[in-house]
């Protein structure tokens, strides 16, 4: 079996990936709490491991990996979002998970193989409290239910804290019930307008970091191959997962740690105060997904990704590219058995690097466009396919990629369009050359480029 190497945050080293079986890979990843529009900041974890989740169905196949990402629908975030807008909790996370689910689908991500949701694991979350309790590793204060980080010898190695880091760390709530300042809430007391459930400790709802590890333990074990998700995870919400979940059961958790770094707008950090939060549904309305997408793999995972319009207009242009030459190659049937081209293979087998998989797209799409023997083109134009399947790219007809519209607006309709190839063609018909050329002119200056052929006239923008 071909070798895949990651880096482990845990390991702090790149390592060698040895699946616990190979007949059912496990990977999880840390979903999205609905009670907003997903950023983009959001979107990379969900493009990086989707990317990964191709590549194990590449190596294992489909039937062997089981990919789950949660949706965490009841949080405080979730409560409070409800409460500002005046609607009810279950219709603001139905109505952001519906939101989500359209977002990502638009970035070519496929479905994860489970989906679980936080409000369907209660029952679960309450036993593995108990059995924290009674092993030592839990206790309960004021209605609450805190993980005693002291009971555990290497809490903190994970992210390779110090103690001193942790409780000055943000996100780590201070409260004077709490033994530890850096032990964390499993469970916590609601009142009757909140979400909550009756419990051995009152009416209350989970701790955050619960959910996950309950999640996780649910439906892939209680030892898993991968965790993944962004860097902004790893304390203390994977730290904490990883202390609960070691602690709670007979398993390790997980055995390799994967985070993507952090992304950035313009060299800055994305904030409300600074204004610079975009969201995938505003991307989306000015560029097709799979330009978003091959933006954020143009970087590799592990280290940051400054979000640019330039760095967004260059995967456009980039991708032109490579849809050009298979529209060139309109007219051979791409060869079935035509594997991923090596050089893409091989970077991502090598930790997930993108970019120099996007590279050798480029170097196939070069030799598609120069080859002119047709076996040669077939196998090279199936190779060129099944290099963007694993990177979740070139999967539309080359055609309607071209005509892609932004909702936004910014150039004429395919309605308007197509009125105005008609006009031209009339205008020819009775020889008016000078308002088919006016008419192709004026379609060329907003962004339309016409291609007369024996078959009629067709389109395509930029």
């Amino acid at each position: 079996m071909t070798q895949i190497r990651i880096t482990n945050t845990l390991a702090r080293e790149k390592q060698v990936f040895q699946p616990i079986d190979p007949a059912n890979v496990r990977l999880y990843v840390c979903g999205p709490t609905v009670y907003d529009r997903a950023h983009i900041g959001n979107a990379r974890p969900v493009v990086v491991f989707d990317t990964l989740f191709r590549l194990l169905r590449h190596l294992y196949g489909p039937d062997h990996v089981t990919y789950a990402r949660n949706i965490t629908d009841v949080d405080d975030k979730i409560n409070a979002a409800a409460a500002d807008n005046g609607e009810p909790i279950g219709a603001l996370t139905a109505r952001f998970t519906e939101a989500f689910h359209e977002d990502v689908a638009a970035l070519g991500t496929l479905p994860p193989t489970v989906e679980p949701r936080a409000t369907d694991h209660i029952e679960p979350m309450i036993r593995m409290i108990e059995s924290l309790i009674e092993s030592g590793h839990a206790y309960e204060a004021e209605g609450h239910v805190l993980f005693n980080v002291t009971s555990m010898d290497d809490y903190g190695r994970l992210s390779g804290r110090q103690r001193e880091d942790m409780i000055a760390g943000a996100r780590v709530e201070v409260a004077p019930y709490k033994r530890d300042p850096a032990d964390f809430v499993l469970w916590k007391p609601s009142t009757d307008e909140l979400p909550g459930w009756d419990s051995p400790w009152g009416y209350g709802r989970p701790g955050w970091h619960l959910e996950c590890s309950v999640m996780a333990e649910s439906h892939l074990g209680e030892t898993i191959d991968i965790h993944g998700g962004g860097q902004d995870l790893i304390f203390p919400h994977h730290e904490n997962e990883r202390a609960q979940s070691r602690c709670g059961t007979d398993g390790d958790f997980a055995r390799y740690w994967m985070h993507n770094g952090y992304l950035m707008v313009h060299g800055d950090k994305m904030a409300k105060s600074v204004g610079n939060i975009l969201t995938v549904h505003e991307l989306l309305e000015h560029a097709p997904g799979e330009a978003v997408r091959f933006a954020m793999l143009s970087a590799h995972y592990h280290g940051p990704l400054d979000w640019t319009e330039e760095g967004l207009n260059q995967a456009r242009a980039a991708l032109d590219r490579l849809y050009t030459a298979l529209d060139r190659a309109a007219d051979v049937t791409a060869d079935a058995d035509a594997g991923p081209p090596i050089a893409v293979r091989a970077a991502l087998l090598d930790d997930l690097n993108t970019p120099q998989a996007i590279a050798g797209l480029h170097e196939t799409a070069s030799a598609l466009n120069k080859a002119t023997d047709a076996a040669e083109r077939a196998r090279l134009k199936g190779q060129l396919l099944a290099g963007g399947h694993l990177l979740g790219l070139l999967e539309q007809d080359p055609a309607a990629w071209f005509r892609w519209t932004p909702a936004a607006g910014g150039g004429p309709s395919e309605e308007e369009i197509e009125r105005l190839i008609e006009q031209r063609r009339e205008a020819r018909r009775n020889k008016d050359f000078a308002t088919a050329d006016a008419i192709r002119d004026d379609l060329a200056a907003r962004g339309v480029t016409l291609q007369d052929t024996p078959e009629g006239t067709t389109w395509r923008r930029g």
